[in-house]
């Protein structure tokens, strides 16, 4: 009988820390997600585009990071530079010909902690037709309970660098940079608990 209430004292203080531990499934939330992109532009200036995404699932393990994953998918007609003119010429044939490749990809590979909140995400990108290896610097903003939706949330913000020139998208070297830089803030929710 001793030994029977001991166990059953032990599981109860046990599960919760095991439930707390176990990784967590979000969808990212399009409208709380900016992919930004900036480039340098003759030297003279660093314009920033940005690019949306139409889906993403989000793994979280926060007891084992490495058990994380992430995976996006971005629509590329909805790129936007903030100017008409150039959004026609990076939409078209010349740089991301979005009518043979209309969708970017990103899929994690391995996550790997970086200590109190920070995560090294590495992945493939796909973009033109083409898959490439691409590293994200991930910053862990907050986890818990979104205040209005009552569902669990995270939310992190990322940077990284491509060279485009990897991707087939070399037009207009050198006077518009090979380097593009990623700044990525992004929120995702989980399912009602």
């Amino acid at each position: 009988m001793r030994t029977t209430v001991l166990l059953t004292l032990l599981t109860a203080a046990i599960a919760p820390a095991v439930a707390i531990a176990a990784p967590v499934t979000y969808q990212l939330d399009p409208t709380h997600t900016d992919v930004l992109f900036t480039w340098s532009h003759n030297g003279f200036s660093f314009p920033t585009g940005r690019a949306a995404i139409s889906s993403g699932t989000l793994v979280y393990d926060a007891a084992r990071p490495a058990a994380s994953q992430v995976q996006v998918e971005l629509p590329l007609a909805e790129l936007a530079t903030h100017v008409p003119k150039l959004d026609e010429i990076v939409k078209s044939d010349k740089l991301f010909d979005v009518a043979r490749f209309p969708q970017a990809a990103f899929r994690s590979t391995s996550v790997v902690s970086q200590g109190a909140g920070r995560l090294k995400i590495t992945g493939e990108l796909t973009l033109h037709g083409v898959t490439r290896p691409v590293v994200l610097d991930a910053t862990l903003n907050k986890v818990g309970e979104h205040p209005s939706r009552k569902v669990p949330t995270i939310g992190f913000n990322a940077t990284g660098v491509i060279r485009r020139s990897e991707f087939g998208l070399d037009a207009f070297l050198p006077n518009i940079a090979d380097e593009v830089q990623l700044r990525i803030t992004t929120e995702a929710q989980g399912g009602k608990e």
